[in-house]
């Protein structure tokens, strides 16, 4: 149709591959002499006036380069100053209306006599080329021209007025720009913060609704200068509120942090370079600390920042001013202890800069502070906003979203705020679907019913209907106009595990309010939130009483363990595992159901019912099968009835109580919340504050504006290209030759299981220095303009960047942590190692077990080598380990069979030399290093497992999917003290 009558047609929301069908319409493929076109099997008549508008929401396509050239491409994405303008114009039309009516007047007059003159002037063109002979004898002309003449004189009389008056409206306007400013800088950090999930989505029209209700709260006041201060503050905790209700609490600082930050810079109150650094933190590697309060790496981090000027000497004053700087850095909490000395009068930037290079597990504290010193506490508070405000806000045309928290159910929410409106089920003006196969139409029919009569719906877990999703969300923009002032959506569902599997259309995320309910932390929380599962009747129901509610209470603490276990990371549980309320409750049952039908306590049973089906059931992992079988011995045994367990240090199991007993009992006796409550070392909850800060600071580098080195005139970060070059150039600068494979080969005649080893190690290196060479030459000529940039190349671009490994190097390269500078030096370190070992193909004095991309291969060699040499059968063989006292520089060479092996380190606990035993880790020793470790083959038979604990050796702290082998390590203590600690060795750090 459009197509033959030249019609305008418009196509929304196009993804970044267009249906193919329309490529001759894009390609102006026309037939029969450009009269006709063919789309698909069809010949259509192509008139010359159609038009085909394409829109898409994307926020940075990548189209095909032949789509580039086949259409004009305008990008109408908001720019901060363009928003900047519009929100001006708000503020100045909500608090001086009589100056943006007479700007819009002015406007519209000097567009009315831009068209007066110009019909004039057509007017007069039009008699001039019409006149004939002597146009002076032609009085309507000549009259024309007078009256032409004077107009345009008035005109620019009135233009120069309008001048004048317009200078005196922008200076009356411009003390509201602040206020402007600071809205247009929220919604940019809004819009970015999809980066972190895609969940959250925010549209510039809910926006501004929040901004036009902040400018009505704002205080009032006299003057302009405090109103506009009031504004501004209104403005920005208007949209912390708007925004943090809608964010998981671990994201809710990194919100605040990135706020602050952004509002410092735009206002040139903080250091480019420092702020770069501070997100950055440049290490220099392969540093060694003269002082035993800092670790190498925060060493590293010393010597970077003392390269700054303003940071000048500060590695020299730590080392001569030793027991100062000591006493600062073991305090409890330095973040509120003064700095030594005259660093102390540092910027607040400063410090932070220091104190991420000092104690990086208290920068979230720091953070905390700093905010508070720089826009005030209450952006710290992190009280939860009541559902009734949230709801105040919600209309037909806004529903609210609910993003799900495993152990959460914000249904009884709802059913309250219901109750006062008298919606309720029994009065069946509230509908509650909880989606799942076939309810797609149920949910439908019961929006049309409530968008016409004024009722209420839950959607509930609507993730699980993934293509339904495009039709909800055209039900929402159709229902959003012309419906019952009273009706209601509230809908719910559980955000992906990862952005790539995130399906939820950005139109329901952006259109709705985003409210996170998120369960309780801590074990005094879990603890009681276990046993409310439970009433006084539950705990009377069995006959075997005592028993029955020792057995239960120690359930309740082993469900609050499990759960809250995950929050130390790896170090916690190797996988997550979805624990939830039905495993505990069907226990507690099952523990019922065999206490009546036995009359002992059948112990074992019981274990294995909770330990391997109940809970077991969500275990993948066979170690994470082990710490959850270690938990019940240790918790469920027949010492609970003498009052001999304890569940934690300090924590007996309970006696004989009621109900409301428990809780009292948990109140006044359950220890602080500790890693000790979990049997783990403090130490875990060091590492686990470091991550949670490292984790913060990347996400926050991730999130700042791609334009932000070019701005902050003097001393500004060079921009990102240059960056990019400078890193792109010294890599290749460094980028070591390929292992010649077939020279080697013919090196030596050898073939033992070691030198197949060491072939294996170079090919797998030369696969990924080739990748590095390619991709980097590749992005080269992209960046001077000789080829077109791809996603990968921007990809490549922004991992360079952002200081981390890019995708297709870690592909072909071996697990690591670290970010890419650190990795680099990793890698030629990992080279070097190799260029020793090939140079004659004699086994190492000691062999950097870490430095393999597949260690698993090299200790299986120490078992071949063995066999071989004794005759003994493979498979009937393991490794025997003995750790040293020696180190690697105390090696004069290899051993005559075996292997000595340097670079494990040991997390959860230590090694103690002087014993020989894994002994309690000292604190803040996160990860200290193992002497060297001599490897030895020896049948199964002859393996000694007394006093030993089965470590399990990881490639990184990712642990997991890094599992190598298993070392059998000697231990005094129990092995349950190391199993329930998360001890195990890594090969990197």
């Amino acid at each position: 149709m459009a197509l033959t009558n030249g019609s305008v047609v418009l196509l929304e929301n196009i993804e970044e591959s267009i249906d193919p069908v329309l490529e001759p319409l894009l390609g102006r493929n026309t037939i029969k002499k450009g009269k006709a076109i063919r789309l698909g099997d069809k010949e259509v008549d192509f008139h010359p006036n159609f038009k085909l508008l394409l829109q898409t929401k994307l926020a940075n396509p990548h189209y095909k380069p032949e789509m580039q050239a086949q259409t004009t491409l305008v990008n109408f994405t908001v720019t901060r100053d363009g928003l900047e303008d519009q929100l001006l114009a708000d503020v100045v039309a909500k608090e001086r209306p009589d100056l943006e009516k007479l700007k819009f007047d002015l406007m519209r007059q000097q567009n009315e006599f831009k068209i007066t003159l110009k019909q004039l002037e057509d007017n007069l063109l039009a008699r001039l080329s019409a006149a004939e002979g002597n146009f002076l004898g032609d009085y309507e002309l000549v009259e024309n021209l007078e009256t032409t003449k004077r107009t345009a004189i008035e005109i620019e009389e009135k233009v120069a007025e309008a001048k004048i008056t317009s200078v005196k409206i922008d200076e009356a306007r411009s003390h509201y720009l602040p206020a402007a400013t600071r809205a247009s800088i929220l919604y940019f950090i809004l819009n970015e913060l999809n980066k972190i999930s895609p969940m959250y989505q925010f549209s510039l029209k809910a926006f501004k609704v929040v901004f036009a209700k902040a400018i009505e709260r704002a205080e009032s006041a006299e003057e302009i200068k405090e109103r506009v201060i009031n504004l501004i503050d209104s403005i920005t905790y208007g949209t912390y509120i708007y925004t943090a209700r809608g964010l998981f609490e671990r994201d809710k600082l990194i919100f605040a942090v990135q706020m602050v930050l952004q509002v410092l810079l735009n206002s040139r109150e903080i250091n480019p370079v420092e702020l770069d650094f501070l997100l950055r933190f440049p290490v220099q590697t392969n540093v060694t600390t003269p002082v035993d309060f800092i670790s190498n790496y925060c060493w590293g981090g010393i010597k970077a920042l003392a390269n700054m000027d303003e940071f000048k000497n500060l590695d020299r004053d730590i080392e001569g001013s030793a027991k100062r700087w000591k006493k600062f850095v073991e305090s409890e909490c330095p973040e509120k202890e003064k700095f030594p000395q005259e660093w102390k009068n540092k910027t607040s930037l400063q410090k932070l800069c220091m104190m991420r290079a000092l104690r990086p597990d208290r920068m979230t504290y720091a953070l905390q502070n700093f905010i508070e010193e720089k826009f005030g506490a209450k952006y710290v508070e992190n009280r939860a906003m009541e559902f009734a405000k949230s709801y105040e806000e919600s209309g037909p045309a806004t529903p609210i979203f609910f993003i799900l928290s495993p152990g959460v159910d914000p249904l009884k929410d709802v059913e309250a705020i219901g109750r006062k409106f008298g919606i309720t089920f029994d009065n069946n003006n509230f509908h509650n679907v909880s989606l799942g196969q076939g309810q797609e139409v149920v949910a439908e029919s019961a929006m049309e019913v409530a968008a016409k009569e004024g009722h209420w719906v839950i959607l509930q877990n609507v993730h699980l209907v993934a293509k339904w999703l495009p039709t909800l969300e055209k039900k929402l923009e159709e229902y959003s106009e012309g419906s019952h002032d009273m009706y209601r959506l509230f809908v719910s569902a559980e955000p992906a595990p990862s952005p790539d599997s995130h399906i939820m259309p950005q139109g329901i995320l952006e259109s709705a309010i985003k409210i996170t309910n998120e369960a309780p932390t801590g074990m005094l929380a879990n603890l009681h939130k276990a046993l409310d599962n439970f009433n006084q009747d539950t705990l009377e129901m069995c006959s075997k009483e005592n028993e029955f509610k020792s057995v239960l209470f120690a359930l309740c603490y082993f469900h609050a363990v499990v759960a809250e276990r995950r929050k130390f990371g790896p170090q916690g549980w190797n996988r997550v595992y979805p624990f939830n309320v039905g495993d505990l409750t069907i226990s507690v049952n099952v523990l019922y159901n065999y206490l009546e039908a036995n009359s002992k306590v059948p112990w074992e049973d019981l274990r294995y019912l909770f330990g391997e089906i109940m809970y077991g059931g969500h275990i993948t992992d066979d170690w994470d099968r082990r710490l959850c079988r270690t938990y019940l011995e240790e918790f469920m045994n027949p010492d609970m009835f003498d009052g001999e367990l304890y569940l934690a240090p300090g924590f007996p199991i309970p006696p004989n109580s009621d109900y409301k007993g428990y809780h009292l009992y948990i109140d006044e006796c359950l220890p602080p919340e500790s890693p000790y409550l979990y049997g783990l070392h403090p130490n875990a909850e060091i590492d686990f504050l470091t991550t949670t800060s490292e984790n913060l600071f990347r996400i926050v580098f991730e999130l700042q504006p791609r334009d932000a080195g070019a701005a902050g005139g003097e001393g500004a970060v060079m921009s990102r290209e240059e960056k990019v070059k400078a890193i792109l150039d010294d890599i290749m600068d460094k980028l070591p030759d390929e292992f010649n494979i077939a020279e080697l080969m013919a090196k030596t005649e050898d073939r033992s299981p070691y030198t197949v080893v060491a072939f294996q190690e170079c090919e797998r290196m030369n696969m990924l220095t080739s990748e590095i060479r390619r991709s980097l030459k590749e992005l080269d000529l992209g960046l001077k303009g000789e080829l077109t940039i791809t996603a990968d190349m921007e990809q490549l671009s922004n991992s360079l960047f952002l200081d981390q490994v890019p995708e297709s190097w870690k592909k072909r390269a071996y697990a690591s942590l670290y970010g890419l500078a650190a990795w680099y030096a990793d890698m030629l370190q990992r080279v070097k190692e190799l260029d020793t070992w090939t140079t004659d193909f004699q086994l190492p004095a000691a062999v950097w077990l870490g430095g393999l991309f597949n260690p698993q291969s090299f200790l299986t060699a120490i078992m071949q080598t063995t066999a071989r040499k004794n005759e003994w059968p493979l498979d009937k063989m393991c490794l025997s380990v003995d750790v040293t006292k020696k180190n690697r520089e105390d090696l004069g060479g290899p051993p005559r069979e075996g292997a000595y092996v340097h670079g494990l380190y040991m997390e959860g606990a230590r090694w103690d030399t002087q014993t020989g035993q894994i002994a309690e880790a000292r604190l803040k020793e996160l990860t200290p290093s193992m002497p060297v470790i001599f490897i030895k083959a020896i049948p199964v038979d002859r393996q000694d497992l007394r006093n030993a604990y089965e470590c399990p050796v990881y490639k990184t702290k990712m642990r997991g999917p890094t599992y190598v082998w298993t070392f059998n390590l000697k231990t005094k203590e129990k092995a349950a003290k190391w199993i329930l600690g998360g001890v195990s060795l890594l090969l990197s750090i």
